[in-house]
């Protein structure tokens, strides 16, 4: 059972679904998907949830923050793909032992939060205060903030820290991020900011301020820089995990695992439209993915 708080269409379905034909699954001869959407409420889950611990189901995968509402199941193995620190949510004991019934992947790499002040710096180097927009509902957020302020300190930039605790304290933090008369915004990667990456791009490019963000996918939408995992790669090579755990292992045995490849992408319209000069930027030849 696929359980998300996403819409469809899903593309990290499809990339978890392609992962699993690549492997010899093929839907209604070897193995039954259903699948849950709950678009923005983990609380509507509830009933879902109550059906998988009646033990109908062999498997389940929660995708991004529906893990948070999936806590509660024992009863049957769950893959997780989730952007934040599963150790602290409680889901697992450490990465390396899960020791319970949930395994999957992470997307969390304090490394990735320094690199990415590091990245807007090379491309924007008259940045000196950085507003950082940060769900403080998120788990391991602490420990990326530390790791940014970090970073931050050792360019020689002021970071701005400006939290907020879930979707419906979003627009308030945004109001706050125009305001704070920065010259760049660092976005951190998660559900919410995923779901309004649209409107966070367009006040960054409103207030003229150069944007960086996780996933290719706020790029697309229209943020400067983005550099993190492939999210659907991540789902796809998930299947190798449900086949596994569909075969007789036991997930709290199974390491979390941690993407190891990173992407790097640009929006050449926003940077057009900020008059960020990239003629001789290396960061044009270091992109994986550039969007004209």
């Amino acid at each position: 059972m696929w359980v998300s708080t996403a819409t469809e269409p899903d593309p990290f379905l499809d990339g978890f679904r392609e992962g699993l034909r690549a492997l010899g699954y093929v839907e209604g001869k070897n193995v039954i998907f259903e699948t849950c959407y709950s678009p923005g409420n983990p609380q509507a889950l509830r009933e879902f949830i109550s059906e998988l611990r009646r033990g109908d189901t062999d498997l389940a995968v929660s995708s991004g923050p529906a893990t948070r509402a999936m806590t509660a199941v024992t009863e049957v193995p769950v893959l997780f793909a989730l952007s934040g620190d599963p150790v602290a949510l409680g889901v697992v004991k450490s990465l390396a032992q899960p020791g319970t019934n949930f395994t999957g992947a992470t997307f969390l790499s304090l490394e990735l939060a320094g690199k990415r002040v590091e990245l807007l710096k090379d491309i924007y180097p008259k940045v000196r205060m950085l507003a950082v927009l940060s769900n403080t509902d998120h788990p391991g957020e602490p420990s990326e903030w530390r790791a940014t302020m970090q970073t931050c300190n050792g360019l020689g930039i002021d970071p701005a820290y400006i939290p907020f605790a879930g979707a419906g304290e979003l627009d308030s933090a945004l109001r706050t991020a125009a305001g704070v008369g920065a010259d760049a915004m660092l976005v951190f990667p998660d559900a919410v900011t995923m779901v309004h990456r649209a409107s966070i791009a367009e006040l960054a490019l409103a207030h003229r301020l150069p944007s960086m963000f996780g996933w290719c996918e706020y790029c697309e939408a229209g943020g400067l820089l983005s550099y993190g995992a492939n999210q659907r790669a991540t789902y796809y090579w998930l299947a190798s995990y449900a086949d596994r755990i569909l075969r007789g292992e036991n997930p709290a045995s199974l390491p979390v695992m941690r993407p190891e490849k990173f992407e790097l992408a640009i929006n050449l319209k926003t940077a057009a439209r900020l008059g960020v000069q990239l003629d001789t930027s290396s960061i044009l030849f270091r992109a994986n993915k550039v969007i004209a």
